[in-house]
């Protein structure tokens, strides 16, 4: 008969978490009452700990997440590093009234949960010795994600994709210039929202328009945006227009600049922006303004474009001629974008143990790789 037992751990670093924690953790679930996962993150490290921590959540609904900075030397033949190790998952335990239950299983792969185990007085659950069934780690992970993107959570594909947008005023080609890069891509399409609406809205292009119709469009091109960066099958995302692009709309028809799509067009920074140029033939298709505000409008993209970038924003980079030209620069600069994955910092070095699994740092050697590293 199998044991169950009361209260399991799993600790990790989860930088990033990856199917092998998943793994791990619904182990645990499967052979304890409860489940405590301890996120352990040390200021080194460039993703905060609370982030790992829901992407965790969002995963395992039924295991109790919580973070903890730890930036106590990575030590396995270091009792007073262990001491100090410990110390502060004994801290995060008593922090949680949920977490009264005493632990009496650890669950780890490696064999550094021998050690823990016994610090604890409780049971070794070992998962996956070797990672021979999951074979992925945080350090693969990190330095090629789109290679291990099989083992990655949504949310956290999410983190990892390169945001592209294509912004431009009426009738430059931003929408076949985003369709041709998505296609060449296979990636889900972000199309533009605001243009729906306008269809949608009652009196359409020519009643008056009201805030509160670009916060919902802002919001909608938000979630399009997310909801595609969660599907994609590769670490990257194409937009047609963003949320800037809402704010440049609302001063337009409104008359005003709107502090809260402004506001949610600064919390979204994307890494590229391809301009649309403006000197190809204005096509009015019912929706469109007109073309004598076209080049006023481009102007004005132009002009928050290069502030943003003078401020530490993304860079921006004009494309004009024939559609096949435009397609053709524009693959160029996203290729080298995506050349490079979205940076995290090292974790802290480990020293010691030999016969010690990665549970506070990261190894690169296969015979030391973890599941919680």
């Amino acid at each position: 008969m199998t044991t169950r037992y009361a209260h399991g751990l799993v600790i990790g670093k989860f930088y990033p978490p990856h199917a092998g924690h998943l793994a791990l953790v619904r182990h645990a679930l499967a052979r304890c009452e409860r489940v405590t996962v301890q996120v352990l993150a040390s200021s080194a490290e460039s993703v905060p700990g609370a982030l790992r921590a829901a992407w965790l959540r969002d995963e395992l609904p039924t295991a109790h997440v919580v973070h903890g900075l730890d930036d106590a030397p990575v030590d396995y033949d270091d009792p007073a590093a262990w001491d100090a190790h410990v110390a502060v998952m004994r801290r995060l335990l008593a922090a949680s009234a949920r977490d009264e239950v005493p632990v009496d299983a650890v669950v780890t792969s490696d064999a550094y949960g021998a050690d823990l185990a016994h610090r604890f007085g409780a049971a070794w659950l070992r998962v996956d010795p070797g990672r021979t069934q999951t074979p992925v780690s945080g350090t693969a992970v990190r330095a090629d994600p789109e290679g291990h993107w099989w083992a990655l959570p949504a949310a956290v594909r999410a983190w990892f994709v390169r945001r592209v947008v294509v912004i431009g005023a009426e009738s430059t080609g931003t929408t076949t210039l985003a369709q041709d890069l998505t296609a060449h891509y296979g990636l889900p399409s972000v199309p533009e929202f605001g243009r729906e609406w306008t269809a949608l809205r009652e009196g359409g292009l020519a009643a008056p328009w009201h805030t509160a119709e670009f916060d919902l469009v802002a919001r909608e091109q938000a979630r399009l945006e997310d909801d595609a960066a969660r599907r994609t099958p590769r670490a990257l995302v194409v937009a047609d227009t963003d949320v800037l692009a809402t704010a440049v709309w609302h001063e337009r028809y409104v008359g005003t600049r709107s502090a809260t799509v402004e506001a949610l067009a600064d919390a979204r920074t994307p890494d590229l922006y391809l301009l649309t140029g403006d000197e190809i033939p204005f096509v009015q298709d019912g929706l469109r303004d007109g073309e004598h505000v076209r080049h006023a409008m481009q102007d004005r993209f132009r002009e928050l474009l290069e502030q943003r970038r003078a401020a530490g924003g993304p860079p921006w980079v004009e494309l004009r001629g024939s559609r096949a030209e435009r397609l053709a620069a524009a693959v160029a600069l996203v290729d080298a974008l995506v050349a490079t994955p979205r940076a995290m910092s090292a974790p802290l070095p480990e020293r010691g143990g030999d016969v010690h699994g990665a549970v506070f740092g990261e190894v690169t050697a296969p015979t030391r790789a973890t599941l919680t590293g």
